[in-house]
């Protein structure tokens, strides 16, 4: 179980994530939303140890994460928003590279990463450097990096970014095979249409502070809402897009 406690991260006196608290179950799926600057990746980063907290605990199965951090880190997998990936490796060489990070066998990794890369369809640029590859396929490759060491705890910070359709798909289906094999999961997207049919639940992000955090029906009950589109927009008050819209294209007309 993950337990966040009155997280904060203050940055030259500026409060940016402020006293969030939340629990994510074995099996859950925790859809972490806000708008551009609410604290989202912030959060993550605390999370994923690479930044410390102001404030606040986390806590994983009940242990404070900071007493033994790579223990912990051992047992999580990452996702970042951006790709940040050595551009002269391969993609077979830098799953090799991760697994060896994470003390994986080798008569255990290279079966394991060989599978990976076909079924992300990885398989013909194995050996092509990742400077070569789409952001889709580095996304492609981060995912599998992720996935390679069975981890515990997931930490996705905007996994569909640059994926298909199709890849898409069977991410979304992954996502809920994984939380049906008892992993946690915790999913930062702006991507609202996934997060509505995978998460157990949301927690929505409003300049740094929790602004909901509930089961996507009951939001949508409360709010008078049919989507979690509509909830959004309400909690982290939305500006009138289609009145913005208009106003861009009164603007270029000119």
């Amino acid at each position: 179980m993950l337990e966040v406690r009155h997280l904060t991260k203050r940055y030259s006196g500026i409060t940016v994530v402020d006293k969030v608290s939340f629990t994510i179950r074995p099996g859950e799926i925790l859809g972490y939303l806000g708008a551009n600057g609410a604290g989202k990746s912030t959060t993550v980063k605390m999370l994923t140890g690479l930044i410390e907290p102001s404030a606040g605990e986390i806590l994983f199965n009940g242990e404070n994460v900071v007493r033994d951090m790579k223990a912990y880190q051992s047992r999580i997998g990452y996702v970042a928003e951006e790709a940040h990936l050595y551009p002269h490796l391969s993609g077979r060489e830098y799953l090799q590279l991760a697994g060896r990070l994470r003390g994986m066998p080798r008569n255990v990794l290279e079966p394991k990463m060989d599978e990976l890369l076909r079924l992300f369809g990885l398989w013909e640029d194995r050996h092509a450097p990742l400077s070569s590859y789409s952001k889709g396929m580095r996304q492609k490759i981060l995912l599998s990096a992720a996935l390679l060491h069975d981890p515990e705890l997931l930490i996705l910070d905007e996994p569909f970014s640059g994926l298909d359709v199709n890849a898409a798909l069977v991410l979304r289906s992954l996502l809920r095979a994984l939380a049906g094999r008892g992993k946690i999961v915790l999913y930062s997207s702006h991507v609202l249409e996934v997060v509505e049919k995978v998460a157990s639940s949301v927690l929505i992000l409003r300049k740094g502070e929790v602004a909901a955090h509930d089961s996507v029906a009951n939001l949508q009950a409360m709010m008078a809402e049919k989507s979690l589109e509509g909830v959004f927009a309400q909690l982290t008050q939305a500006e009138d897009t289609e009145a913005i819209a208009r106003k861009i294209l009164e603007t270029v007309a000119k």
